[in-house]
C-alpha cells in the first residue's frame, strides 16, 4: 500500500519533534536517490520560498481616532496617497501607489523613486511617516484636517494584504524591436540584447503543488519575514493552462491572494523598488510548505530546474498589444546558467528575483517547523485547479 498521511498526522509529528522537514532543494537528491514511494515515507513537510517583486500588494491600516473625531476622505502618506474609501479611518496604500507630485514618465524614462511600497517598507524600518489628512467635516466627525508623525506602533492595526503574489510560472521578457523599452520584467535592450525572468524555480511555492493539492484558503505561510496565510485564491489566478507530462505549468498560472499582520514583518522581506520608466513595486518574501500527503505530492516536490520551463515573450509588441503565442519554452536551468538561445541568439540572462534570499526563506520556515513554532493548516477550501474552468479574461471594451 501506498504512502498515506494527513495534515493533522504531521502536525502531531511537528509537536513531538519527530517530524523530518527539508527545504524542496533538499528534497531533489534525496527523491532521485530514494524514489518518490521511499522519500514520501520518509519526508513529512517540504518548505519553498521565493523572493522578488509582486505589484499586486499593499496594506490596510486602520490610522485610530482623532479628538475631536474625523472622517478620513483625503490621506497621504509621505505624499502617497492612500485610498480612504471604507470607513472613518481605515485606508488601504497600494505598493504601486505614487506621490501625486511625481511626474512619472513626463520625464522619460521616470525615476519613480517613492512610492507605496517604500511607506511600508519605511513603516516596518521604524521610521517616522507625515500623515496628512483632510475631510469635509459631518456632524459625527468635525474635525476637517490633521498633519502627524506617526509609526507602526501608533497605527491601531496594520495588516498586508495582497490581492495576486507567488505567480505560478512567469514569462521570460525578451525584446525584438532595435531600441530599448522600460517595462515591470526591467529594461530590456533591443535586438534581444537580454532576457528578464521572475521566479525561483525549483524552490518557488507553487510550482512545487502545479495542482493544489495541499495549498488552499486558510493555508499558514511565511509572508514578509511573519506569518501570514491565504486568503484566496489571487487575482488573474488561470490554473487551466498546459502542463508538461511531469505535471508543471508551462506558462503563467495560479496566484495566491495574502493576507498577515504587518506589525510582525521586518523591512527585510518587505522592499520598496523602483523600475526606470515603469514605476514602483514591492518585493515580498513568501515560503509556503508542502506536507507530504503521498508519493505523488513529493514527485510534484520533487521537480528539477531542468523539469521546469517558461515561455520567452516579446514585451516590444507580443506583451503589450495582447498577441498570443511566445516565441518558444526555456528551463529554468539554462536560464540560471546565464545564457539562453533565442532565433539562433545567444542572450544574456538574469533574474528579478533572488534566488539565495528564497533559499533563506525555506530555510527560516523549515527551522520554524522544527522547532515546534509553525504547525500547518488545512485548508477549509482547495484553491480553484486545472480542472475548474476558471480562466483568466480579457477586459470586453464597449465602447471607445
Amino acid at each position: 500500500m501506498g504512502v498515506r498521511k494527513t495534515i493533522k498526522e504531521i502536525n502531531v509529528k511537528i509537536q513531538q519533534g519527530k517530524a523530518v522537514v527539508v527545504t524542496a532543494e533538499e528534497l531533489i537528491p534525496l527523491a532521485a536517490a530514494e524514489g518518490a514511494e521511499e522519500a514520501a515515507r520518509q519526508v513529512d513537510v517540504v518548505t519553498t520560498g521565493t523572493f522578488g517583486p509582486m505589484c499586486s500588494s499593499g496594506a490596510f491600516f486602520n490610522l485610530g481616532h482623532t479628538t475631536p473625531r474625523m472622517r478620513f476622505s483625503r490621506v497621504y502618506l509621505n505624499g502617497v496617497n492612500a485610498y480612504t474609501g471604507i470607513a472613518a479611518v481605515d485606508v488601504f496604500l497600494g505598493a504601486t501607489e505614487i506621490p501625486e507630485t511625481d511626474p512619472a514618465n513626463k520625464n522619460f524614462p521616470g525615476e519613480f523613486n517613492y512610492g507605496g511600497a517604500h511607506v511600508i517598507e519605511d513603516l516596518l524600518g521604524g521610521k517616522e511617516v507625515y500623515l496628512e489628512a483632510t475631510s469635509y467635516g459631518t456632524d459625527c466627525y468635525p474635525r476637517k484636517k490633521v498633519e502627524s508623525w506617526i509609526t507602526l506602533d501608533d497605527i491601531n492595526e496594520a495588516y498586508l494584504f495582497n490581492p495576486r503574489n507567488c505567480y505560478q510560472n512567469y514569462n521570460v521578457a525578451v525584446n525584438l524591436s532595435n531600441k530599448a523599452i522600460y517595462t515591470y520584467m526591467g529594461i530590456l535592450k533591443g535586438d534581444l540584447g537580454n532576457a528578464n525572468y521572475c521566479s525561483a524555480g525549483q524552490l518557488s511555492p507553487l510550482l512545487k503543488d502545479p495542482y493544489f493539492k495541499t495549498v488552499g484558503i486558510g493555508t499558514r505561510v511565511f509572508l514578509g519575514g511573519g506569518t501570514g496565510y491565504v486568503a484566496w485564491h489571487g487575482t488573474q489566478h488561470n490554473p487551466c493552462v498546459q502542463h508538461s507530462d511531469l505535471g508543471a505549468p508551462r506558462t503563467p498560472a495560479g496566484t495566491l491572494a495574502l493576507i498577515g499582520d504587518l506589525k510582525q514583518m521586518e523591512a527585510r522581506w518587505i522592499r520598496g523598488i523602483s523600475y526606470l520608466g515603469y514605476g514602483v513595486s514591492m518585493q515580498v518574501g513568501v515560503g509556503v510548505p508542502i506536507p507530504i500527503l503521498d508519493a505523488e505530492v513529493l514527485a510534484w516536490a520533487a521537480l528539477r530546474d531542468e523539469d521546469l520551463t517558461a515561455p520567452i515573450v516579446d514585451y516590444s509588441e507580443g506583451y503589450p498589444q495582447g498577441i498570443p503565442g511566445n516565441l518558444g519554452e526555456v528551463s529554468y536551468a539554462d536560464l540560471k546558467s546565464g545564457e539562453i538561445e533565442i532565433q539562433g541568439k545567444r542572450v544574456p540572462t538574469a533574474s528579478l528575483s533572488s534566488y539565495p534570499r528564497a533559499r533563506e526563506i525555506a530555510e527560516t520556515l523549515k527551522g520554524w517547523i522544527l522547532a515546534g513554532d509553525f504547525l500547518l493548516t488545512e485548508p477549509v477550501q482547495p484553491l480553484p485547479g486545472a480542472d475548474s474552468g476558471i480562466k483568466s479574461k480579457p477586459l470586453k471594451i464597449k465602447g471607445k
